[in-house]
């Protein structure tokens, strides 16, 4: 990523193509948006057997370089299989 593409957009699409992940929620926590803070939900069949400080060292890693520019990264690393039981476990959202 160059320093313009540091957003929340080009952090999903690196996460996806490194990791090859199932799924990525990127979020800007910065209260300016100024895309320096971001919260991060990983779901990776790369994530099987690892716990939780590898994982986090694989995400790390797959942000190479631009990790140097983010103040803040809060992460929840999930395999497929955990991130299906807790989709099973939250209560069915409210339609209207």
């Amino acid at each position: 990523m160059s320093d313009v593409e540091l957003s929340a957009e080009a952090i999903r699409e690196r996460l996806r193509n490194e990791l090859g992940a199932d799924h990525v929620e990127v979020e800007d926590t910065t209260s300016s948006r100024c895309s320096s803070s971001f919260r991060v939900l990983v779901v990776a069949a790369a994530f099987r057997g690892m716990g939780l400080l590898q994982r986090q060292r694989l995400v790390n890693a797959a942000l190479g370089p631009s990790l140097s520019r983010i103040h803040a990264l809060e992460q929840r690393t999930l395999t497929p299989e955990q991130w299906e039981k807790q989709r099973e476990n939250e209560p069915p959202s409210e339609t209207l």
